[in-house]
């Protein structure tokens, strides 16, 4: 019988828009191959070095570490004309792991997840984006900005919590200056930060809660997971003490209405309420082997020689299943 063949795409962005860089993805291959199925790694800057890369070989299935194309390493930096890989494959009736092109574009702007979450009853923090709504139609503070479409904490630093009309403004312009987009501006939690790993689908879902700390010491005036912060191994993911339930509740709904397929990241935090909110769903999820949450996570809930490799394997296997045994 023949194994299936796992595709690996990725390209310049793929650190800043997907699992990592090519060490990372070797690291995937490394772990797919394990698994028993076949895998070769590919990248492309466009569509049609995608199509020559993925006709070169045996494909099965996708997994792609990029949104969309782009030649740039540092942000994701949505252009307007941005083709997605998604979109791509759709057009050419070749399956991929990871959501759906829909789901993912809903994913990547914060302001539009919030919005379809906030609709089917989830809880999120209170929203706008600024443009087209100007700073002004700020009614709560204090308030916290971040870009609309960004991972991996770019774009925040000391001064994105604001705590008036004049931060708001200062901040807000900082966004759209250096990142080029607009700024999303949510009502700050003061509470405890979580992650969600949820990977697979239907019967074979699950759903697993993180609790993420930072040592106090290096956080300013507010508890804020900055740039500086992540993936160097400063951040620390545990098993919850609590909110164990509510965070597993809450994920299962976000991902049922987003439909969310094979593996997503949500991350929540707790509100002046003592409450979780939503603060973001990780369409591309990290996969650095050590650093990332996805595998850490992992490794708190199932204990094996190689809690790595049983991520990767579990997730193509879910993807292979939805795909090819409906």
């Amino acid at each position: 019988m023949n194994k299936p063949c796992v595709v690996l795409l990725t390209g310049a962005g793929g650190d800043a828009q997907g699992w990592g860089n090519m060490q990372v993805t070797e690291a995937v291959k490394a772990a797919v191959i394990a698994n028993g199925f076949d895998c070769r790694i590919i990248t492309a800057e466009n569509r049609e070095e995608m199509i020559a890369g993925v006709n070169a070989g045996k494909c099965s299935i996708v997994w792609s570490a990029l949104y969309f194309f782009t030649s740039r390493e540092d942000i994701i930096g949505i252009p307007p004309d941005a083709v997605w890989v998604a979109d791509v494959l759709d057009e050419l009736h070749i399956p991929y792991i990871g959501p759906s092109a829909r789901t993912m574009k809903s994913l990547i702007g914060k302001f539009d997840t919030h919005e379809i979450l906030s609709a089917g009853n989830i809880m999120v923090p209170k929203h706008i984006l600024c443009p087209p709504q100007p700073v002004e139609a700020v009614d709560f503070f204090p308030a916290f900005v971040k870009p609309n479409g960004e991972s991996r904490s770019v774009g925040i630093n000391e001064n994105s919590v604001v705590e008036d009309p004049a931060a708001l403004a200062r901040q807000t312009a900082f966004i759209h200056d250096e990142l080029q987009q607009s700024a999303l501006i949510e009502e700050y939690l003061p509470g405890r930060e979580y992650t969600v790993l949820v990977i697979g689908n239907g019967k074979n879902r699950e759903i697993l809660p993180g609790r993420v700390t930072v040592d106090p010491q290096h956080y300013g005036k507010y508890p804020v997971l900055r740039s500086d912060l992540r993936g160097v191994g400063l951040t620390h993911v545990s098993l919850p003490d609590d909110h164990h339930d509510e965070a597993v509740a809450l994920a299962a709904g976000a991902c049922d209405i987003l439909k969310c397929e094979d593996h997503v990241r949500i991350d929540m935090r707790e509100g002046a309420d003592g409450k979780l909110r939503i603060i973001e769903v990780n369409g591309i999820p990290g996969l650095k082997p050590e650093k990332s949450w996805s595998p850490q996570i992992y490794s708190l809930y199932h204990r094996s020689d190689d809690p790595y490799k049983a991520l990767i394997g579990k997730i193509v296997s879910c993807s292979l299943e939805r795909i090819y045994e409906k």
